[in-house]
């Protein structure tokens, strides 16, 4: 029975794939079921996701092992029920308090993260110390990364005209945005290249056979 299930199971992620694959030629029923059902199955599995590995932890078991000390719990619990009635139009303007709230909270905490670590520490080991202990490749390096970022930031400097020496750092800020911008594209294709070729293997390996896995 096990191996059953286990058959049928790549045969139904072969014919899935064959029926996103199948996009490429025109917009399709085949490409819509599976797109649904992709939808569907991602919405249950984090539902239930939700409730055994969030909920049960952090909220009904703290509350049912010990109220007194774990009570404070209960707020956010009031704000996800208040983010909910957003499903009921007459009283939906309720839920607006808890999202803006939750997000104005995120907002400050991912700045002062982000703050610290994208942009102070950055800024430190660049500025305060880039070229101690360091070979010649690693000292062009920096100072690549020195003259880009300070090139960057006058660019979208927009109070003073970008003239004479001021415009071409400013264009100089341009280049190093447009290779920045071009290697984060570069990259995204590559992630997308690597889903394909996991999906080959999975059709050529799991599927046929044709090839070790």
């Amino acid at each position: 029975m096990t191996h059953f299930f286990s058959v049928l199971g790549i045969w139904l992620g072969a014919l899935f794939t064959f029926a996103i694959f199948s996009f490429l030629y025109k917009d399709n029923p085949f490409y819509k079921i599976a797109e649904q059902i992709f939808v569907g199955l991602s919405a249950g599995y984090w539902f239930v996701y939700t409730i055994f590995f969030i909920l049960m932890p952090n909220l009904f078991n703290p509350l049912l092992q010990d109220f007194a000390v774990n009570w404070i719990k209960l707020i956010p619990a009031v704000l996800g029920i208040l983010m909910l009635l957003r499903l009921i139009p007459s009283i939906d303007w309720v839920s607006r308090f808890p999202i803006a709230l939750v997000i104005g909270t995120t907002s400050g905490i991912f700045f002062l993260r982000y703050l610290k670590s994208d942009v102070i520490n950055q800024l430190t080991a660049t500025i305060m110390n880039p070229f101690h202990g360091a070979n010649w490749v690693n000292v062009v390096g920096q100072i690549l990364l020195i003259v880009g970022t300070l090139s960057g930031v006058i660019y979208f400097y927009f109070s003073k005209k970008h003239e004479g020496a001021f415009g071409v750092t400013a264009k100089i800020g341009i280049y190093f945005l447009m290779v920045s911008f071009g290697a984060a594209f570069g990259y995204t294709a590559m992630a997308r290249i690597s889903l394909l070729i996991g999906r080959l293997q999975f059709l050529l390996g799991d599927w046929l056979g044709i090839i070790n896995p």
